[in-house]
């Protein structure tokens, strides 16, 4: 009874949305389907073999898999170094740089995306004009498949740093100090420390900061959305921009409804894999 209200509300908002539309995705539903149910058609693994063969699908999933090879990896690494910087300081100028690298995370994407479109921007954007005073060539920031993807990323690491860093800084300030004294006492210096304890006994916040991170790497969809559109030549089309494209412009929900379920079943296996590569619990 106590966990009923949680189970409900977990029912009705994704188990049984997931339940229709993964029977969705063997039909061919659009919008004469949503006005007329008797226009929807049973077609069973048509959607999928149509996937299978589609070369954008397959972009997309390449697209998805630069993203998340290059982005998670920064995005845990640049969290983790903030984290331990200013987890060694107690003044009020940490305390205010901690606001600083987490409001980010907490800023509309629309209003970063106009702004990081004036940084990019090939004309006037201040990252080609700092080039231009160091005598470097003008970068397409988002004309190029390649440099667009890369600007992307950049766009979303220094978005998504400020929660990543929260959860870092949590997990060490709940570090025993009496570990760090014995350290000490037995003339570890920093780097011994930093990688026989401090990383260490991060284990548990890393796993879950890798695992949130890929989930949402994975599902990679607002900065190409607002930012691109899924170009140039769909260089920077990602799995969901792809189903969201597919679904809401092209109102092929059944087809939609299978890209999603593909991406369900990317997303379970990489969580998957992450638990059977954890190393076993240690005490410290």
């Amino acid at each position: 009874m106590f966990i009923a209200p949680a189970v409900l509300i977990l029912a009705v908002f994704s188990i049984i949305p997931i339940i229709v539309a993964f029977i969705i995705s063997f039909t061919d539903l659009d919008l004469k389907g949503l006005a007329d149910w008797s226009n929807i058609h049973f077609i069973g693994m048509q959607n999928y073999s149509d996937l299978i063969s589609d070369d954008l699908f397959h972009k997309s999933i390449l697209n998805t898999l630069f993203y998340v090879v290059i982005g998670v990896p920064l995005v845990i690494v640049c969290s983790l170094g903030i984290a331990l910087m200013l987890n060694y300081g107690q003044s009020m100028v940490f305390k205010v740089f901690r606001g600083v690298y987490y409001m980010p995370s907490i800023t509309n994407i629309i209003a970063v995306a106009v702004i990081w479109g004036y940084l990019y921007n090939p004309e006037y954007g201040l990252f080609n004009y700092i080039l231009s005073l160091l005598h470097l060539h003008e970068v397409p920031w988002l004309q190029d498949p390649t440099v667009a993807k890369l600007s992307l990323i950049l766009l979303a690491v220094w978005k998504g740093i400020g929660i990543n860093m929260i959860i870092f800084l949590a997990a060490l300030q709940g570090i025993p100090k009496s570990y760090y004294e014995a350290a000490e006492m037995d003339g570890a210096n920093r780097l011994q420390i930093l990688f026989n304890i401090t990383i260490p006994l991060l284990r548990y916040a890393t796993f879950f900061v890798t695992i949130t991170t890929l989930i949402g790497w994975l599902q990679f969809f607002e900065e190409p959305f607002v930012m691109t559109d899924g170009g140039p030549l769909d260089g920077t089309i990602s799995m969901a921009l792809f189903i969201y494209q597919k679904g809401f412009q092209y109102s092929k929900f059944g087809y939609a409804a299978a890209g999603s379920f593909i991406l369900f079943i990317i997303i379970i296996a990489a969580t998957l894999i992450q638990f059977k590569f954890r190393k076993s619990d240690t005490e410290f």
